[in-house]
């Protein structure tokens, strides 16, 4: 009965911190003010100010990170909305993917090996751009840290909307292509819902960039191990 009242407190708790940081949000749409950032450092705030540890708030909170791979596969729906124009750009989305990726897994790796960290945590580094199931995945593989993967793509993520929309105005990246393209290799799902306030050809866009990011970033992963390690 303990267990069911603290997950049932800890979800209300979630739920109501997202739609006050939502509406926050709404009235100062800032880069810094994007709810996944101010709603992750209020129950941060929270957890520690009332001595709660996270094992604790996970008994409510895994029920909402459950809700990951459906929310990732709702993202489709965009997806199906715009096939024509998916189709009549796949070329330029392809060739994005391939660059995106490589870039993405090359930079977190080079960047990390120029830091000088040990080789578990430039493993685990290397998959930050890629959505979070497949990233754990890859970092297993590579010699990484599953857990630490999930970290680092996190700050991708956040890292990648709060920039965002100062690297498309000052490189003047005003296409769809271009944004979802951008949002979804270099930030996953948490691009594609930025994505999604553009338009819904970016969301779009942005999900078929995220998904085959995730696909290539399998393969290309381990090669860039081997090439650079």
């Amino acid at each position: 009965m303990t267990n069911l009242f603290i997950g049932l407190v800890s979800i209300a708790a979630t739920i109501f911190i997202y739609f006050m940081s939502k509406k926050f949000y709404t009235h100062f749409p800032k880069p810094f003010m994007l709810p996944i950032l101010i709603g992750t450092g209020s129950i941060v705030c929270c957890l520690a100010l009332f001595n709660i540890s996270y094992e604790t708030y996970m008994i409510g909170g895994k029920w909402i990170d459950q809700l990951l791979g459906p929310a990732v596969v709702a993202l489709a729906y965009p997806l199906y909305k715009q096939g024509p124009v998916i189709k009549k750009y796949f070329i330029p989305i392809l060739g994005g993917g391939v660059v995106g990726t490589f870039l993405g897994i090359l930079t977190g790796f080079e960047f990390s090996k120029w830091l000088g960290v040990e080789d578990l945590l430039v493993y685990s580094m290397l998959p930050k751009s890629v959505t979070t199931p497949v990233a754990m995945d890859i970092a297993e593989v590579v010699g990484g840290t599953p857990a630490l993967a999930a970290v680092f793509v996190m700050f991708a993520g956040v890292g990648g909307v709060v920039m965002a929309p100062f690297i498309l105005k000052w490189f003047k990246i005003n296409h769809f292509l271009g944004r979802g393209m951008g949002l979804g290799s270099a930030s996953h799902a948490i691009g594609t819902s930025k994505a999604l306030e553009y338009s819904e050809q970016d969301a779009a866009v942005s999900s078929i960039a995220m998904t085959l990011c995730a696909v290539l970033a399998s393969f290309l992963g381990p090669i860039v191990v081997i090439m650079f390690g």
